[in-house]
């Protein structure tokens, strides 16, 4: 049993563990805290969404509908791995569940099978003991799940256990939950536990960075300059023509591909070393590559 999170250190731990984070409106203040308890926290549940699209999966989270009231979880993760936060305080995500499968979490061993639901006598509150994240998915077992969003749902559920001092076995699906339930589905929730359990093994990290965008156009092909086209690229190519000495140009360059730029691309391709029909001034792929045009 642990104490909730505060705000910021709930904002804190997840960027520590490498989450690419969005505060949504007044998620700080935004809770269920007035029909219940928050806490003591025990674990964290999965779900998906049944929606698609993150801008409406996120308002639909935060705001929920007429039968039951929002926010509908702690933060919505998005199919490209960013997670938005909607509450830090009680949230209407897990409803009424298996004390079996409470007792199972909180001891940190196998899961049993669940026979509770929400309504059902005896069910335990699950909006009190769990932190709760809404995967954007259809949850049809088609809609993909993207290794930027799987990766999410590890590190987000790392960073709480990290910093409960937890394992992966404290991370349970909403399916394990009630028998009423069937998120989320696509993905295993036991390959999930042993990949955060893996994470936890090591100090957090940081995502790889995307590579850079490339610095320099790649090449267009010898059909793209044979149909005389206007493009900011010709331009380009002709200026970096200029520069290495190779102009035919009385004037510009400019964006339309002409004789002249066939005639002074020839001209570095001659002094590139080719010759011949090699040098006939229609751009290929090795000589583009050396002549580095810059993107426009």
């Amino acid at each position: 049993m642990a104490t909730p999170f505060t705000p910021d250190r709930l904002v804190a731990i997840l960027r520590a563990e490498g989450v690419r984070v969005v505060e949504v409106d007044s998620w700080r203040t935004h809770n269920r805290n007035h029909k219940g308890s928050f806490g003591p926290i025990n674990g964290v549940m999965i779900h998906h969404t049944v929606s698609e699209g993150t801008e409406h999966s996120v308002r639909l989270c935060y705001d929920g509908y007429a039968s039951l009231p929002g926010p509908l979880c702690h933060g919505v993760i998005a199919k490209d791995g960013t997670v938005y936060l909607i509450s830090a305080g009680r949230a209407n995500h897990a409803g009424g569940g298996d004390p079996g499968v409470l007792a199972a979490v909180v001891a940190e061993r196998s899961l049993p099978a669940t026979h509770k639901h929400d309504g059902s006598a005896g069910a335990a509150d699950g909006n009190a003991r769990f932190y709760g994240f809404e995967c954007v998915n259809l949850g049809d077992g088609r809609d993909p799940w993207p290794d930027e969003q799987l990766d999410a749902i590890e590190r987000v559920s790392a960073a709480i256990c990290r910093a409960y001092g937890w394992t992966g076995a404290s991370v349970i699906g909403h399916k394990e939950w009630s028998d009423w339930k069937s998120d989320p589905r696509g993905f295993s929730m036991a390959t999930m536990r042993e990949r955060i359990d893996r994470r936890l093994a090591t100090k957090p990290e940081q995502p790889k960075p995307k590579p850079p965008t490339p610095r320099f156009e790649p090449y267009p092909g010898v059909a793209f300059f044979k149909r005389h086209p206007r493009s900011p690229i010709v331009t380009a190519m002709g200026r970096r023509l200029v520069a290495e000495g190779c102009s035919a140009y009385r004037r510009g360059p400019g964006p339309q591909w002409t004789e002249v730029d066939r005639q002074s691309y020839a001209r570095w391709q001659r002094h590139l070393g080719y010759r011949g029909d090699d040098a006939d001034g229609w751009p290929g792929p090795t000589s583009w590559a050396s002549l580095r045009v810059p993107r426009s």
